[in-house]
């Protein structure tokens, strides 16, 4: 596996520090995945958002994982999830113009990354929406509808300590997405990490082909 790089990335209030994970084998795309709240530690080493974006680097894409605003070393503030949406965009276009033969997109992420990455795919319409643990109406702002229930993959720990598992139930049955549901896990995989990894690896290649 490549190491990881740490860039900047000018996004809309200023610089985001993002890790950059080259695709291995044969380019496919590029994905974007986004961490948990900042204000409860999240940041782009969260070990989540880090399986992710091995997997999906090892399915040829080329994983950008941003600070979003106000984390760690990025500008701007924690604005509940809106100014993170345009950081998201931003480092999106940034990602499809360095790698413009990488024709696929994957937008994930990880609890309120998951949140951010829903709206982001509003805008963005990815071939792949991966959320885990997603924070789906969870927060002030109503999370809405996946853009393409084909395209989305989303995993749950059964015993979800901070997330309710009925929050994103309810998301899914609303449209008929599957759920998928890894037992005995809590909010943040642990213990169950190489299960979440397997679960990936099993279910998006179903929908990016």
């Amino acid at each position: 596996m490549a190491q990881q790089t740490l860039i900047q990335i000018y996004g809309p209030v200023g610089n985001l520090e993002t890790l950059y994970l080259p695709a291995q084998g044969t380019e496919r795309g590029v994905a974007v995945i986004n961490h948990p709240n900042p204000t409860q530690g999240g940041t782009f080493t969260n070990k989540v958002i880090q399986t992710a974006a091995k997997c999906l680097a090892q399915m040829g894409f080329h994983c950008y994982l941003p600070n979003l605003r106000g984390t760690g070393n990025s500008a701007g503030q924690y604005s509940e999830g809106k100014g993170e949406t345009d950081d998201c965009i931003a480092v999106i276009d940034h990602a499809r113009a360095q790698h413009p033969q990488a024709a696929l997109l994957a937008i994930a992420g990880f609890s309120f990354g998951g949140y951010v990455a829903n709206f982001a795919a509003q805008a963005r319409r990815p071939d792949l929406l991966l959320l885990i643990g997603a924070a789906l109406n969870h927060y002030a702002l109503p999370t809405p509808p996946t853009p393409d229930v084909q395209k989305t993959l989303i995993i749950h720990g059964e015993k979800d300590e901070v997330v309710d598992i009925a929050k994103p139930l309810a998301w899914c049955a609303a449209q008929d997405i599957p759920l998928i549901v890894i037992p005995e896990s809590g909010h943040f995989f642990h213990g169950k990490l190489i299960a979440l990894r397997d679960t990936i690896n099993r279910f998006a290649p179903c929908i990016i082909g």
